[in-house]
């Protein structure tokens, strides 16, 4: 099956919609979170809804979330708990005149060149029992500066920081301005999630054991990759991403085989059977 979203995560979707299809009513009460905005600012979807779900009082007891998580085979891997992201934006402001006057001048290039040294040294951890360690990438170096003989007026730079649960997005933040403002730069900063990590439990045990019974797979728990809608839902009650093999996903020709829609449609079907009468 072809088409955007068949893997990311439409494809889950329908599984979770044919499963309950054969869940009869009085088995208890199960709710479809199907929203937008999950790959942009995360602001008007799930975040919105758990704000209504709050003022409800109507707070799930355990949470699978969809996701794409497998790599190699559909089965092979869950995902327990995310990284947390945070962006930066550093800026040097300095001023602008000719190279032959450098005394007139001030050359902000250095000053990011020893911010950025200073931050590409950190070693932030050696990572966890369940995550990796955590990562900082200079991902953006802007001058903008066409001319040969001018000393620019401002030089700016970009980082992403994906950290484990040893470390907050707030105190990233501060270490990382403490450095910018020693060398006479300023921050901005956009944390886009925690990391965060759901124990073993109830949720993924069932989840491997029924895995298992129908691939014959042992599924890796793991807290790899980007951030997904879990990070705020795991604030609310258990959660776990489990669904389709993700090698296509955000890709051209973006598809699933059909064969895993029905496998993964089993697979959802039972777990929810078993939460439901545990």
């Amino acid at each position: 099956l072809y088409g955007r979203g068949a893997v990311d995560m439409k494809g889950s979707i329908a599984a979770l919609i044919a499963a309950l299809h054969d869940i009869p009513e009085e088995s208890g009460t199960i709710s479809l979170i199907i929203t937008g905005d999950e790959e942009g600012p995360a602001i008007h979807g799930t975040r919105a809804l758990i704000t209504h779900m709050q003022a409800r009082g109507t707070i799930p007891d355990l949470c699978l979330v969809g996701e794409p998580t497998s790599v190699n085979r559909l089965g092979d891997m869950m995902k327990v708990g995310r990284r947390g992201s945070v962006n930066m934006w550093i800026s040097v402001d300095g001023t602008q005149g000719h190279v032959a006057y450098p005394h007139l001048a001030a050359n902000p290039i250095p000053a990011l060149v020893r911010i950025l040294a200073e931050i590409d040294a950190i070693t932030l951890d050696e990572g966890t029992e369940f995550f990796q360690p955590s990562n900082i990438e200079i991902t953006d170096l802007h001058v903008g500066n066409h001319a040969t003989n001018v000393i620019p007026a401002k030089a700016e730079a970009r980082l992403s920081i994906r950290f484990n649960d040893l470390h907050s997005g707030e105190n990233l933040v501060a270490m990382i301005g403490e450095i910018v403002a020693r060398h006479g730069g300023t921050l901005r900063d956009m944390i886009s999630g925690e990391a965060f990590l759901t124990p073993p439990g109830e949720l993924s045990q069932t989840l491997g054991e029924v895995i298992s019974e129908v691939t014959g797979l042992t599924t890796e728990r793991s807290t790899t990759g980007g951030t997904s809608d879990a990070r705020f839902l795991s604030k609310i009650c258990p959660v776990v991403e489990f669904g389709l093999c993700n090698a296509t996903m955000h890709k051209l020709d973006e598809a699933v085989a059909i064969a895993d829609l029905e496998v993964l449609t089993e697979i959802y079907r039972t777990v929810i059977q078993r939460l439901l009468s545990a």
